[in-house]
């Protein structure tokens, strides 16, 4: 017991470096060291609530830190222990709602398994990503109405629904929404969101270790497949294969299939045919760059979610000079109500434009060796430093700025990103994006370094 109470202390000490002060309290801080078994670290939760929400969101983030300081690799298992204590969900919504308190629930031996090896089929969608938190538009209007019927009906229209477009429009969004929407009202369907990088490494795991028979019925016995950015599976003959013979048995059983490309079918190269067929058998929905009014809601939309006071003439001059990636635009909003913060001064469009002097310039092509050149010279760390497993305290805040940095000034989605960074998981790039938007609203020098990162390498470009 020493042992795994001497681990699961540094492993506590490094998860609450990289999230926020209310998802430790609120989340992580219940977590107690249970066993190791085998190659299997046990962690106990309270309760049901809070063993669903660290699965779906926090799972990846805890795995790392304990590959990190175990030095081998170990799994991660939650299992309910018994416990009277009550779980606060104030904040959990909105900091306006009142305070729920759920009581715990009887004790229980149930095992919840890590994602990556559960046969029943766990969704890890984030609760953010809504349909009524999607800005409806004339750019996506195809794809929304799509979405939201294959949602209501799974597998009876759209099928397959193939939703395609350039980084950074919505395309993510708009599969995670169709899952909540399904989990919600559909309480017995099973529902599986995937990237194509988790299916090629599941589809890999399980010829390595002789269970293709697991990893077909866990792919084949869902009601709800849902796969994002399918353009990687270029080049991957075996995968599309086993794609092709998923998706025969899925759409064979009238279950609902949906995907998501930056291009449609047609254009995606050394793609086998008879897959191609079947990907354009269905509904193929583009999602445009958003026009001028589209990128005022959506700046006020984020605005109003995170309670900033945002003028017309400053959501005007951000819209006007952000033209094709939300990504981008919502990144603008952060570094202009961070700074206002700091400075403690109202937003306004004298600070707009000092903050943003960069915005409107002609893109280039950033690239993530470009920012992890900037940073690892910015902090004094090499690039190996940056993207290895080491977790002191300069080390971690630095990979967090080149992990924000790449989210918002490339098209990298979050499991990418997480394999730049050593194959970590998607869910701890999500973390320390969101840790790094939060911390620049506190600190200056980080907003001040982050800034002149953002200069510097858009300058360099």
């Amino acid at each position: 017991m020493e042992e795994i109470d001497e681990l699961w202390s540094k492993c506590a000490l490094t998860l609450r470096e990289s999230v926020s002060d209310a998802v430790w309290q609120m989340w992580l801080s219940k977590l107690v060291a249970v066993e190791i078994s085998g190659d299997n670290l046990v962690l106990g939760v309270p309760n049901s609530v809070v063993r669903a929400r660290i699965a779906d969101r926090f799972l990846g983030l805890i795995r790392d830190a304990v590959i990190a300081e175990s030095g081998r690799q170990l799994d991660v298992s939650l299992i309910l222990v018994d416990d009277d204590s009550e779980v606060d969900l104030e904040g959990l919504h909105s900091p306006d709602e009142s305070e729920l308190r759920f009581p715990a629930p009887a004790p229980t031996t149930e095992v919840l398994q890590p994602a990556s090896s559960r046969a029943s089929g766990s969704v890890r969608l984030d609760p953010r990503f809504t349909f009524d938190s999607f800005v409806a538009a004339s750019s996506n209007r195809l794809a929304l109405a799509a979405a939201q019927t294959v949602a209501e009906t799974p597998g009876r229209s759209y099928n397959p629904l193939f939703i395609y477009g350039a980084s950074g429009l919505g395309k993510t969004h708009l599969l995670h929404a169709i899952g909540n929407w399904v989990v919600q009202n559909y309480p017995t369907h099973r529902v599986l969101y995937v990237t194509t990088e988790t299916f090629l490494n599941d589809y890999v795991d399980s010829i390595r270790s002789r269970t293709t028979v697991a990893f077909k019925r866990h792919y084949r016995e869902c009601d709800v497949l849902l796969i994002d950015d399918v353009q990687f599976m270029q080049n991957k003959e075996g995968l599309q294969e086993e794609l092709f013979h998923t998706y025969n048995t899925l759409h064979g059983a009238g279950k609902q299939i949906v995907l998501t490309s930056d291009r449609p079918p047609k254009s995606i190269q050394t793609l086998e045919d008879r897959l191609r067929s079947r990907l354009l058998s269905g509904l193929l929905a583009e999602i445009d760059p958003p026009d001028l009014e589209t990128r005022l809601a959506i700046l006020r939309t984020k605005a109003n979610s995170e309670g900033i006071v945002l003028p017309d003439d400053v959501s005007e001059f951000i819209a006007t000079n952000v033209k094709d990636n939300i990504r981008e635009l919502e990144g603008a909003l952060t570094r202009v109500s961070a700074f206002a913060s700091l400075s403690q001064e109202p937003i306004s469009l004298d600070l707009a434009h000092l903050v943003l002097s960069d915005i409107g310039a002609e893109p280039k092509l950033i690239t993530p060796d470009m920012i992890l050149d900037a940073v690892s010279q910015t902090y004094g760390l090499s690039v190996e430093e940056l993207i290895g497993p080491r977790r002191a305290r300069p080390l971690v805040t630095a990979r967090h700025v080149a992990m924000y940095l790449i989210r918002n000034l490339t098209d990298y989605s979050y499991p990418s990103i997480g394999k730049v960074f050593g194959g970590r998981d998607h869910s701890t790039c999500i973390s320390a994006v969101e840790k790094i938007e939060g911390q620049m609203k506190l600190r200056r020098q980080l907003y001040e370094q982050v800034t002149s990162l953002i200069h510097q390498i858009k300058g360099s470009a």
